[in-house]
């Protein structure tokens, strides 16, 4: 082993994460034990440590779901997996359920999260089911200009709307809009596009949506400069410029916000899809008859089934999807500075952080 294993503990909430040694996770039958090669930072850690949204195992804890890595030993009936380059799914099903046989995975009930359910990625090393896993081709991955610890944040910042995005149906001719296209909303619409969508973007900030302009969004629409009741205006009108229904779009909510989330419903018409992608603990008021008065669908979107994943990393090694500049690498050790960061939105970027 080239790294002496050790972790980042959350001890409490707003507190400074604790570096603590640990020996080397042992695995038990069919799990696997993962050298962990990057961690990505995603929103939901952020509510764990700064907003007091509550972990299912107790603190002390180390978060972390987006990870990729090296196998480096296995239990029995997971021998197979040693010395693969894998992503471990975010949301990881026990696989042998009801649910999980009839391919509903993410509401399989004895499913584990990792930062959550059990101890995450911000290590060095982590045992995990190989329950699963996504095998990597580094050759691939390198003609695309990436390394294994940038496709980390496949695991959920790119699966998760890929997941929304096969499951609302995106096919050609589809008008989809992106609400927040900073990360998950980035990749949905650069994902949307990949499937034929021709796809809204709206943001708050320029930065992001110019940006975005050059990886899949046909259209940007700063929100903060658009008057929100001609705002659906607007969009009709692209919608018919470009020879597009003005009816059956697909509303995707990647902001986490109350904000993003109201406007979202708002832009709801005859058979439209709501996919909620975007996740916040603050309360909309919506009239929700409207789903009956237009006849449309809302979708949630909870982590992203593992047999999905493949398909997603086949976009990313064709650069149909674009990581390369969208993520930056920090050092481990800089944790909490990078969260800190992070939760002030100094990073344009999504931080991966590198043992």
């Amino acid at each position: 082993m080239t790294k002496s294993p050790h972790r980042w503990m959350m001890t409490a909430v707003g507190a400074a994460m604790v570096k603590e040694a640990m020996a080397l996770p042992k695995a038990e039958a069919g799990q696997v034990v993962v050298e962990i090669a990057g961690c990505g930072v995603c929103h939901t850690d952020l509510g764990y440590l700064y907003d007091g949204v509550r972990t299912n195992l107790p603190l002390p804890l180390t978060l972390g779901h987006e990870i990729s890595g090296r196998v480096v030993a296995a239990g029995a009936g997971a021998e197979s997996w040693v010395g693969k380059s894998v992503i471990i799914p975010a949301v990881i099903p026990c696989g042998e359920c009801d649910a999980c046989k009839r391919g509903k995975g993410t509401i399989c009930a004895k499913q584990a999260m990792p930062g959550n359910d059990i101890e995450g990625g911000f290590a060095t090393h982590i045992a995990v089911s190989a329950v699963g896993l996504c095998p990597i081709d580094e050759a691939r991955l390198a003609k695309a200009g990436l390394a294994l610890a940038d496709v980390s944040v496949v695991a959920d910042a790119v699966t998760t709307p890929y997941q929304a995005v096969v499951q609302a149906g995106v096919q050609p001719g589809t008008l989809c809009v992106v609400i927040g296209t900073g990360g998950v909303g980035g990749y949905c619409v650069q994902i949307a596009a990949a499937l034929g969508g021709t796809v809204v973007a709206l943001d708050v900030d320029a930065g992001k949506l110019e940006a975005i302009s050059k990886h899949g969004a046909a259209k940007t629409i700063n929100v903060r400069e658009t008057d929100p009741k001609t705002l659906k205006k607007e969009i009709a009108a692209f919608a018919k410029e470009k020879g597009l229904s003005s009816r059956e779009w697909i509303i995707f909510e990647c902001s986490g916000s109350a904000a993003g989330q109201t406007t979202a419903w708002s832009l709801l018409v005859h058979g439209a899809t709501l996919a909620v992608v975007g996740f916040t603990m603050d309360k909309v008021e919506v009239r929700l008859s409207n789903l009956m008065a237009f006849h449309a669908r809302a979708l949630g979107n909870w982590g992203c089934p593992p047999d999905l994943y493949p398909g997603a990393m086949e976009l990313v090694y064709q650069g149909k999807i674009a990581l390369g500049p969208f993520v930056e690498q920090h050092p481990l050790e800089n944790i909490n500075q990078v969260f800190a960061d992070v939760h002030a939105h100094k990073l344009t970027r999504r931080a991966i952080l590198v043992p």
